[in-house]
């Protein structure tokens, strides 16, 4: 597949798209839109047995490529560009996919969000551990992508996002699939009841909420194109873009500890187990992610619908069908309440040797890798790490990062210190912030509250697994995590913020996803700030009129 740059914006080159069940081509109509600075050609232009530009790797799905186009497609693709195979393959299965608005595509948002859709849909997913239903379907749609040719965890989400991004129930379970000509992963149960693919890229703990963070923010986009759209004429809409501006700041604030978590290598979950699903769910930051994304993404949804209820989008509508689709979906992913309860209750039982490894001082150095979320994968590691190598064992090729950090994530310098350590460093930036800077000196106050909320924790978690189940015990796995999930917003944002003037990198998100987790904390807020909503909403307001997803890296759509 040969992709290249339109000639000029206002004539972009039609696309193509391919019904992935019988492979025939056809014009896909409208053309994508102009802020995409790129366009595909179908799918018959892959060749299986190419080679790219300046590679010496070959396989089934590598594409040959010409010119000068590979080294800046990846950069036109996102603000923080993917390597070109993952770009290639994510661009592919755009394409598979088709127009998301023709209501004759089988992939389109109307025919997802319709009532056989959605049942079929759900019915594939239910099937998918069997071998049925999805099983046809994911091989020709990711083989033809060349999803196969992507390995590591984070980067596979990002090819996997075109068809995250319309539904979570198909999502999911093609995020089990396990490379070309295979069934979706087998799936295996330990002794607590936990159910994981073993041969996923993706951890099991990790793959609902990607899924999720995905398919919200195409709920998000579709509220966010009304109010932009009928703001001007219709002002009574106004008063929405604040609710949808700190949605968008806690749904970026998600993606980063799913990121994070992503990025890191694959590590037994928190808590006992010596059962098979011991090792399923990604260390702590996987415990952490599969309860906090789905806990406060549920507000998020709540607020959305709101949103398009007062807006005029009924459950008939483009956008209250996609909400309804995607709330019916949550159990099949395991990201509703029961799926939150299970790892809040794996967090309760840890956190007694979590409070004792506490650090006294702040993270000092350089952020550790999975933060950088610009940097490439590592050369090395397991299939889930950065740097998606088979071998499961991490640079050093001793089970360790470097820097200390353990794969486990709660030994002593594992996750749970670096995140406490970056709480700490946060805050300590408010003694030398510039007094000109008041959204980092405001971003800095933040973070000294609420490590004062860490530091009050850390006597009652010492003795908190003597009852795991205790509400007692589950409100301080609340507190704490959403503590963590803090902490991933402040490592995320600092690497992020390298001198190129990225919106990540700015502290508007940051103290607007950092002002909600202190109001779910009931911990108040420090003394006058700016209010970081206006600049917020204005970013999400101009990602939709581009074209250009609501995610950390701010990926261009293609339609």
């Amino acid at each position: 597949m040969a992709v290249t740059p339109p000639a000029a914006p206002s004539a972009p080159a039609p696309a193509l798209a391919a019904s992935p069940a019988r492979g025939a081509v056809r014009a896909a109509a409208p053309a994508p839109p102009p802020a995409a600075a790129f366009t595909a050609p179908p799918p018959a232009a892959v060749s299986p047995a190419g080679e790219e530009a300046g590679s010496g790797d070959r396989g089934g799905g590598v594409v040959r490529l010409a010119g000068s186009v590979p080294g800046a497609l990846a950069h036109r693709y996102a603000a923080l560009p993917p390597p070109l195979r993952v770009a290639l393959a994510a661009l592919r299965l755009e394409v598979l996919l088709g127009d998301p608005r023709d209501a004759a595509n089988p992939y389109s948002l109307p025919a997802l969000t319709s009532a056989p859709a959605a049942a079929g849909s759900a019915a594939s997913a239910a099937s998918a551990g069997a071998g049925e239903g999805w099983d046809g379907r994911a091989g020709v749609l990711l083989t033809a992508a060349g999803l196969g040719q992507v390995c590591a965890a984070d980067q596979r989400v990002r090819a996997l996002r075109p068809l995250l991004r319309r539904d979570l129930a198909l999502g999911h379970a093609a995020g089990r699939w396990a490379g070309p000509g295979m069934p979706p992963a087998r799936r295996v149960r330990g002794q607590d009841g936990e159910s994981c693919p073993v041969s996923s890229p993706v951890p099991a703990a990790l793959l609902g909420p990607a899924a999720l963070v995905a398919a919200a923010g195409s709920v998000l986009r579709q509220a966010a194109l009304t109010v932009a759209g009928r703001g001007s004429g219709e002002p009574a809409l106004r008063q929405w873009q604040p609710v949808l501006a700190a949605a968008f700041a806690d749904l970026l604030a998600c993606e980063s500890l799913t990121c994070v978590a992503l990025r890191r290598p694959a590590a037994p979950a928190p808590g006992p187990g010596p059962g098979p699903g011991a090792g399923a769910g990604a260390g702590l930051l996987g415990a952490v992610a599969g309860y906090v994304v789905p806990t406060v993404l549920a507000d998020v949804l709540a607020q959305l619908g709101l949103v398009l209820a007062e807006c005029g989008h009924g459950p008939a509508s483009t956008g209250g069908g996609m909400l309804a689709k995607l709330t019916g979906d949550l159990p099949l992913a395991g990201v509703d309440a029961a799926g939150a309860a299970h790892w809040q209750a794996r967090l309760a039982r840890v956190l007694p040797a979590l409070a004792a490894e506490e650090p006294r001082t702040a993270h000092r150095g350089p952020l550790p890798a999975p933060f950088r979320l610009a940097d490439p994968p590592a050369p090395a590691g397991g299939v889930a790490a950065a740097g998606g190598q088979e071998g499961g064992h991490t640079p050093d090729g001793h089970g360790h990062e470097p820097g200390g950090l353990e794969p486990g994530g709660y030994g002593v310098g594992g996750d749970s210190v670096v995140l406490s350590g970056l709480l700490r460093a946060g805050a300590a930036r408010a003694d030398g912030a510039d007094g000109a800077d008041t959204g980092r000196a405001a971003l800095g106050a933040l973070a000294r509250r609420l490590l004062t909320e860490q530091r009050a924790l850390r006597r009652p978690c010492r003795t908190a697994g003597a009852d795991p189940g205790a509400v007692a015990a589950r409100v301080l796995a609340d507190r704490q995590a959403l503590l963590w999930l803090a902490a991933a917003v402040l490592g995320v944002r600092e690497a992020a913020d390298d001198g190129r003037g990225l919106f990540l990198g700015g502290t508007h998100w940051a103290l607007l996803a950092l002002s909600g987790i202190a109001g779910r904390l009931g911990v108040p807020l420090p003394g006058p700030a700016p209010d970081p909503r206006v600049p917020v909403w204005a970013e999400l307001a101009d990602r939709v009129r581009r074209g250009v997803d609501c995610d950390v890296y701010a990926t261009r759509l293609l339609w």
